[in-house]
């Protein structure tokens, strides 16, 4: 993700993001095909031809397209990916009813002492920003309103009640604001994107941290609850006065309206590719088992509530073909999978975190070897 998020979009490309915004995303393969085929003398593909996913709806579209390369790149493998949010992402890894979970919120200490399979292990996967959308019919779609994080969290905490507020007037000289009450809408669904945009609240704001809090589910003072990205992004667009919270291709899919932020470096920065990418670059306290949050990154530039999302899989798997095979397509995933995240707007993976990813994935055990066996090189 290389350009600025007011940057000039192509018709066919929000067209073609649109057509991977769906509830049910079943990918039928189309062939072999590919550099990796079986048969080229390397590794053979495993004999596992389909396999399931569920979680986080922020990776809904990425995944798509992904997916349905995939399934013609390389072993005739289709994915049945179910974008119901991270929460539920987690809970069905753990009740072992999909092969591969979906989460842009790390697992906690908690969750992960839930597992009876042995260890999981965590797979940065994409890279994203999360937006303040909004919907004033009296602002021009190119007038990006100007907000800072306690701001935010006085909106979400219903302390801010209406657009013309004296606390938002301040950060916006010169635009006629409306008095117009405000619908606050949040994730009615646990959600990975709730719990990067909470702990970024919770970082700026010590009545949000103590009062509320940060998880993929929050008691919300106030507001109106959308399920999914979808749901949120559609409650907002469909709402005189409403505001949300969305992933940056939700709002630009939909051409919902969004703010500008101020970062810890008192910059006011859009929500864009290269805005999380600096994000992400100016965070380097990066911990070994890879689960960490990048809001309210220090630096120029960066974009002050971006995150990842991850893969997670168990560690040891039990099934040895199956286990090849998610493991071969978790490194088409970081690696060739990548292309597709800027016309998609995600960030493609840094170079340091791919290195990582590659270890994680090295890791992984079917039976008394190691699942991948160097498909992809």
């Amino acid at each position: 993700m290389f350009g600025r998020f007011a940057a000039i979009r192509s018709v066919s490309s929000k067209a073609l993001l649109a057509s991977f915004l769906g509830s049910t995303l079943l990918l039928a393969a189309c062939g072999t095909g590919g550099a990796a085929s079986a048969g080229s003398g390397g590794p053979s593909c495993p004999a596992t031809t389909s396999l399931s996913g569920a979680g986080s709806t922020f990776d809904a579209p990425l995944f798509s397209k992904q997916f349905a390369a995939y399934a013609q790149a390389t072993c005739n493998v289709q994915v049945n990916y179910q974008p119901v949010g991270s929460g539920s992402g987690i809970s069905q890894l753990l009740a072992q009813t999909v092969d591969f979970g979906a989460t842009d919120a790390p697992m906690t200490d908690t969750q992960l002492a839930q597992s009876k399979s042995g260890p999981i292990i965590h797979i940065p996967i994409t890279l994203g920003a999360v937006a303040i959308s909004y919907n004033l019919s009296q602002l021009s779609a190119s007038a990006h309103l100007k907000f800072t994080g306690p701001v935010i969290a006085d909106i979400w905490l219903g302390k801010v009640k209406y657009w013309d507020d004296p606390e938002i007037t301040k950060l916006n000289p010169g635009v006629t604001l409306p008095h117009e009450a405000m619908t606050v809408v949040h994730r009615s669904d646990g959600s990975g994107t709730t719990s990067i945009f909470t702990h970024y609240l919770a970082a700026v704001s010590p009545q949000w941290s103590s009062q509320v809090g940060a998880s993929t589910t929050v008691n919300w003072p106030v507001g109106v609850g959308g399920k999914g990205n979808a749901g949120v992004a559609a409650a907002v667009k469909s709402t005189a006065g409403a505001i949300g919270y969305n992933e940056l291709a939700y709002v630009l899919t939909n051409t919902i309206q969004y703010g500008v932020v101020q970062n810890q470096a008192g910059e006011y920065v859009a929500p864009s590719l290269d805005s999380a990418k600096a994000a992400a670059a100016n965070f380097t306290n990066i911990p070994a088992d890879l689960r960490f949050y990048i809001v309210n990154a220090p630096g120029a530039g960066s974009y002050p509530i971006s995150g990842f999302s991850w893969v997670i899989v168990y560690q040891k798997q039990s099934n040895t073909d199956k286990g090849q095979a998610v493991a071969n397509m978790l490194w088409w995933m970081t690696h060739q999978g990548q292309q597709y995240s800027t016309a998609l707007s995600y960030v493609p993976l840094p170079a340091s975190i791919v290195t990582k990813d590659e270890a994680q994935i090295k890791s992984m055990t079917c039976g008394s070897g190691a699942c991948y066996k160097g498909l992809f090189g």
